[in-house]
């Protein structure tokens, strides 16, 4: 397969914590998510925005901008089920991380529509509800996280805003968004950016980047994105999402369609696993009757042989 990224948009994600990549995903993909989206919500925005913050104000979070967020297995199609398993993510986030091990710890959709909330959010960084600690030194002891465009995003359908690692530590460091200090908000504002971008553009950044949602004021507009996050399958300190607590969604969806390695993001033992046996593959089947067990059962190490029993001299 083709590289959808280049050594240098690595780089870039490297010194500012930040790169957006045009055109990641292909028409193709873009319109087989996109209406699974539209079957998902059917539904258009309001014909005005919601502005609930005073003229100057800061944005705030609110309970209403998380409606439109659902997490994966959704009843649809597996364009989109899987889209947050793309081999090309998974090839960026193992040359990110250093390592093909991966985790993906969180894969969920997120649309917003004109006039269901003010979408304005303040600067935060997200590690506060990734880690119980902080963000590392280190890149491979970090994470990824993509927001996956999937509807064209102009600045009037509610584009994240972020600021580069180097522009913001000129402010402050992540930790300033344990303090909620309004004055931090002012100064990260003279830096702020924008992630707009047509349908397929791919938005990566890391867990220390200060970054907010915006607004969305098209007369009926929507913005169909999706958020997903990629650690090294060693690094348990980073976490989001806890995927058997959601075994009440279709997952046979991702199973009876995802490749060993997509699977295995989610924490399914690969194939030569020694977890495998005739019994858990029999128990796997029954959760799942539809999956196709062929590659397990190929890469399933036969069982040894018993060796003779020593001949006992009389």
């Amino acid at each position: 397969m083709t590289s959808r990224f280049t050594q240098d948009q690595i780089a870039t994600w490297r010194r500012d914590g930040v790169v957006i990549i045009p055109d990641f995903f292909t028409p193709e993909e873009v319109a087989a998510v996109t209406a699974d989206f539209r079957q998902v919500f059917d539904r258009t925005g309001a014909d005005e925005a919601l502005v609930k913050r005073k003229d100057g104000a800061p944005g705030r979070f609110n309970p209403a901008q998380f409606t439109g967020v659902q997490s994966v297995p959704i009843d649809c199609s597996p364009a989109l089920n899987l889209a947050g398993a793309h081999p090309a993510l998974m090839a960026f986030a193992a040359e990110a991380l250093g390592t093909d091990d991966l985790f993906l710890y969180q894969c969920q959709v997120w649309a917003k529509f004109t006039g269901d909330a003010d979408y304005d959010q303040p600067f935060h960084c997200d590690y506060v509800n990734h880690t119980l600690t902080a963000p590392s030194d280190e890149d491979a002891l970090n994470s990824v996280t993509y927001i996956l465009l999937f509807s064209d995003v102009t600045e009037a359908h509610g584009p994240t805003h972020y600021v580069t690692r180097p522009d913001s530590l000129k402010v402050t460091g992540p930790e300033g968004t344990l303090t909620g200090d309004p004055a931090l908000q002012e100064k990260l504002k003279v830096y702020e950016r924008s992630a707009a971008g047509s349908a397929g553009t791919l938005f990566v950044y890391g867990i220390d980047i200060w970054h907010r949602g915006t607004n969305l004021t098209a007369p009926g507009g929507h913005r169909y994105v999706m958020t997903v996050t990629y650690r090294a399958r060693a690094n348990t300190s980073i976490n989001h999402t806890v995927w058997p607590i959601q075994h009440m969604r279709p997952w046979r969806i991702i199973f009876e369609n995802g490749a060993p390695d997509q699977l295995a993001l989610f924490g399914v033992q690969k194939p030569g696993d020694p977890f495998w046996t005739e019994t858990t593959l029999a128990r796997t089947q029954a959760r799942y009757p539809n999956w196709d067990l062929t590659r397990w059962r190929d890469a399933m190490a036969k069982p040894s042989k018993s060796r003779a029993e020593p001949k006992v001299e009389a």
